[in-house]
This record gives C-alpha cells, sequence and structure tokens, in this order.
C-alpha cells in the first residue's frame, strides 16, 4: 500500500493488519509443534530460555530488554518457568536487589528438546515462499523490525541485531 493512496477499507491490505495476522499464525505454527513434541511451551517462554542459555546469569531487566518485553511482562514469564522449574532466580552478589537466572537441568532439557520443533515451526512459516525469496523476506522483515524499534513500547535492547542481514531457517 502506497502511504499516499487513499484507504478504500480492505484491512487486508494494511501491513500492520498483515503483520498482526502472520504474528498470529506464527504463534499458532509454534504452538502446533510444541505440541507435537510433547510440550508445552510458548515463543515467549522458549526465547526467555534461549537468552538464559546464551547468557547464563542474567538479570530480569536486561532480559526483558533481549526479547523485547516490558520488565512487568517478563515478571510473569520468569515465575512461571520457574513454578516449571526450568529457571532459577539466584540472588546477585554484588546487588542484593538483582535477581540472576540461570536455566535448571529440566530447562536445559526442556529448551533441548523444543529446539527441533522451533525450526520445524520457522520452516513452517516461511514455506508459502520460494527458497530465494525466503532470504530477501527476512532481510526486509529485519529492517522493518530494525528501523521501527523505538516506536515499540518495549524497545529491542539486543545490541547482536544492530546493522545484520536478514537470515532464514530453512
Amino acid at each position: 500500500m502506497n502511504p499516499s493512496e487513499a484507504f478504500d477499507g480492505d484491512i487486508d491490505l494494511l501491513p500492520g493488519y498483515a503483520i498482526r495476522r502472520l504474528q498470529q499464525i506464527a504463534v499458532g505454527i509454534f504452538l502446533q509443534e510444541m505440541a507435537a513434541g510433547g510440550l508445552n511451551l510458548t515463543p515467549v517462554q522458549f526465547g526467555a530460555l534461549q537468552v538464559v542459555a546464551l547468557q547464563p546469569g542474567i538479570d530480569q531487566r536486561t532480559l526483558a530488554g533481549r526479547i523485547a518485553l516490558d520488565t512487568s511482562t517478563i515478571g510473569g514469564v520468569v515465575d512461571r518457568l520457574e513454578a516449571r522449574g526450568w529457571l532459577q532466580r539466584r540472588r546477585s552478589t554484588e546487588d542484593r536487589r538483582a535477581r540472576l537466572l540461570h536455566l535448571t537441568p529440566a530447562g536445559q532439557q526442556v529448551l533441548a528438546q523444543a529446539v527441533p520443533g522451533m525450526l520445524r515451526a520457522q520452516q513452517l512459516i516461511l514455506a508459502p515462499l520460494p527458497p530465494g525469496q525466503r532470504t530477501q523476506f527476512m532481510a526486509m522483515l529485519h529492517t522493518l523490525v530494525t528501523q521501527n524499534n523505538e516506536w515499540s513500547r518495549a524497545p529491542s535492547e539486543n545490541p547482536a541485531t544492530v546493522g545484520r542481514q536478514g537470515s532464514t531457517i530453512g
């Protein structure tokens, strides 16, 4: 849709609407793949586990910034992961108010079990595109996300994505 065009009322042609629908579809595919593997795990929970696995001892606020969630939402996510025995909060020796996050052995096992389903979900999401367009789509999507990050209610603070080219699974 060209911004100078008049809106004809068809919401299916609006990029925001299409992105929201794609998010719904992506979550549905992810949940389906997790269920097929016998797991009850959401995309946000997977992201939190993955970041903690890569950065053991990360604090909750930094985790929120890495996966672009507000600090109140990440609290509930961490609570649920801790209640399931997948994540553990430990008091920081440097700042007694801070809680540092670590995967438990059960959390490491769940994460390892989840990866194949997560990868299948990514392939299914991109499957309608010809292989040559998947990389192009991911690069464009990455540009939209990084260039519009400041507009988010919970901007990503992920330095690994700055200036990075889009990649694709599958």
